[in-house]
């Protein structure tokens, strides 16, 4: 399934030569894919099911490239300095970074997402600040006026950033329009804007624009991410660093 979404599309006699399998056993496979709903047979391949309003739920998504996410966690974590307010976006990279904030002595933490909340209530050296807002469940982020509204009254040294998609071209986009403008509202809140996002996001384009690659300082990836993709990106005065 990581195969197929990394390159958009693949053929049954692609997939029997990379894992060495018969074909056969690549129909069966894709078959039981596709009545997981994780992908869509074509005429001798499959393609990615999603389309551009589709979001998976934070259970779906926190296995997939975990690694990558661990590592880019890392190197997000290696910006953070004592002392500082950081703002946390809601997403599964995100989660990975709040999970390292305990080698810190004292931090004030801005988050949208339940989930990290959860996660650093017990952290009692850290000063924790949730936007409030409605809760998209499954998702586990906060939206909407009341979140967007909290935004508009900080600002930070860091705005750790999460995304469904990142094109060279199209910018930072989302499936959701009140994710996007809450993300929209984290950007203008921050010194410093860090964009988290594993090669599974590069080069996809979702429902709801939030803003260009000009918003952002910093992007934090992993080391298969396309190297001409990222060569477009530092173009636009990007700075990437690959975890």
């Amino acid at each position: 399934m990581e195969y197929i979404y990394e390159r958009k599309r693949a053929t049954v006699a692609e997939l029997s030569e990379v894992f060495r399998v018969s074909e056969a056993t690549v129909r069966r496979d894709l078959k039981e894919l596709e009545e997981a709903h994780r992908i869509q047979r074509t005429h001798g391949g499959a393609i990615p099911r999603e389309r551009v309003g589709f979001e998976p739920s934070v259970q779906e998504k926190k296995d997939q490239f975990a690694q990558e996410k661990q590592r880019i966690a890392e190197k997000a974590a290696d910006l953070i300095r004592d002392g500082e307010t950081i703002l946390l976006d809601s997403g599964t990279t995100t989660y990975q970074l709040a999970r390292l904030l305990g080698r810190f002595s004292r931090l004030t933490v801005v988050t949208n997402s339940n989930h990290i909340l959860q996660e650093l209530q017990g952290m009692e050296h850290l000063e924790l600040i949730s936007t409030g807002g409605m809760l998209r469940r499954g998702i586990e982020s906060m939206v909407g006026p009341i979140a967007e509204h909290t935004l508009r009254m900080i600002k930070v040294d860091k705005t750790f950033l999460g995304t469904n998609a990142l094109d060279p071209e199209e910018g930072i986009s989302t499936p959701h329009l009140l994710e996007a403008q809450v993300k929209k509202a984290m950007i203008r809140a921050a010194k410093e804007v860090i964009l988290l996002c594993d090669r599974s996001k590069i080069s996809r384009v979702s429902f709801a624009k939030v803003a260009p690659l000009s918003s952002v300082d910093i992007l934090i990836t992993d080391q298969k991410a396309p190297a001409e993709i990222l060569q477009r990106i530092k173009e636009q005065g990007v700075q990437v660093i690959r975890a």
